[in-house]
């Protein structure tokens, strides 16, 4: 990047700006789908068509009295907000928006900066985040939102796992790890389709990297009061609303130029001439993340929490297994079409019999789970007693005095 130093400002306070509009778009439009899902009235009062509710929402946090634990380590009490927001927004720095256009009469490409390994440095990013969450659940001095801490650390390293195997394809693919290669690499053919396991592991992956439902364990309102921010209020509370909504449209864009071709248009827009030219592949990139961020509420309004043994099983048992099993799989095919010339194709017709063959067998043991019985006095979780019945006792002496009567 050789842009000078006016033009980096420019398009830094563009990306800030552009984050902070979506986050606020975001949580207003997310309002108002779960609104129509429950069918109900969303926010309407504050501004035309209650336009202004997030705008307002956010004012209010930061005019609250900040209360602190009596408790709780106050430099890092402090500090876990800010370091959950500063890696979110700096992650965004290598996502492409479009190409090269003319500011000012200066050719530029819409992007701040771009790296050999900018995708890693976008994992790496997202790894510290979570550093966030953890030293908030220990800071905070409180049981649940240690609990809390404890549930984002172990999610982190279940699903960061499958999430950077997903990565693996694409390298191989597009042969770097640049997200501006990545994107070019993807003339003509979208590695959604060619690549159709990975976007699969990493959609799931993403979900589970946000903390948001299904996946909202570290903040699970059910059994830990509100999780690793219970008590956070006041501004330090809004810092972590932002850095999930925040994160939410980082991963999707990370989605987007992986697998969705970047800014590139969709069939049968690319057709056309002049639609991936100009500022047209802004529109494009915008509506490929607004569709991501509709899937996250969508799961949110349809779909309930899981228990957290369901979740750990998820990660460990079928993504990072099945994410190891489809890399080989796609490491052969590549070194298949690069020597035999073999069709691009193959790959996923390997990888969707692959996931096929993993499903059935999973399948298979949870069905014969399923019919032995688990006792609570046996193997197995521990049930409690159904009201107004006792635990059933786990030997039974018979008397002779007994078997003679």
């Amino acid at each position: 990047m050789t842009d000078t130093w006016w033009l980096v400002a420019v398009k830094a306070l563009v990306v800030f700006a552009f984050l902070l509009l979506t986050v606020l778009v975001s949580i207003l439009v997310e309002r108002r789908v779960l609104a129509r899902m429950q069918m109900r009235r969303g926010p309407n009062r504050v501004g035309p068509n209650g336009l202004l509710q997030s705008l307002v929402d956010g004012v209010k946090l930061a005019l609250k009295e900040g209360i602190a634990p009596v408790g709780a380590d106050k430099w890092v009490y402090r500090l876990a907000p800010i370091i959950s927001v500063i890696p979110a927004v700096m992650a965004f720095a290598v996502i492409p928006f479009g190409p090269e256009v003319s500011i000012a009469g200066q050719r530029t490409a819409l992007q701040l900066t771009d790296l050999p390994v900018a995708v890693l440095y976008v994992l790496a990013a997202a790894s510290i985040g979570a550093y966030g969450i953890v030293l908030a659940g220990w800071s905070s001095g409180s049981v649940y939102p240690l609990l809390g801490g404890l549930r984002s650390t172990a999610q982190v390293i279940s699903y960061e796992i499958a999430m950077a195997l997903s990565f693996v394809t694409v390298f191989l693919y597009a042969g770097t790890m640049s997200t501006s290669g990545i994107v070019a690499a993807q003339d003509g053919r979208w590695f959604a389709f060619l690549l159709l396991p990975s976007f699969l592991v990493y959609v799931t992956s993403m979900v589970g990297e946000t903390n948001r439902a299904p996946f909202d364990l570290p903040e699970a309102e059910g059994e830990l009061v509100g999780g690793f921010h219970t008590e956070y209020s006041s501004l330090k509370f809004a810092m972590f609303m932002l850095a999930e909504y925040v994160n939410m449209t980082t991963v999707s864009a990370l989605a987007v130029t992986l697998f969705l071709g970047g800014w590139r248009a969709p069939w049968p827009i690319s057709m056309s001439d002049g639609a991936n030219t100009g500022w047209w592949p802004l529109l494009w990139f915008v509506a490929k993340v607004w569709a991501f961020l509709f899937v996250f509420i969508w799961l949110r309004g349809t779909l309930p929490r899981l228990r957290y043994d369901q979740f750990m099983v998820i990660g460990w048992k079928l993504m990072i297994p099945v994410s190891l099993l489809w890399v080989m799989t796609a490491a052969t095919t590549r070194s298949l079409e690069t020597g035999l010339g073999a069709p691009q194709w193959t790959t996923t017709l390997g990888g969707v019999i692959l996931i096929l063959a993993v499903g059935i067998v999973a399948r298979l043991r949870l069905s014969r789970q399923s019919t032995t019985p688990v006792s609570s006095a046996g193997s197995g979780f521990p049930v409690p007693p159904l009201h107004g019945k006792r635990r059933p006792d786990p030997m039974i002496i018979i008397r002779r005095e007994d078997i003679d009567a």
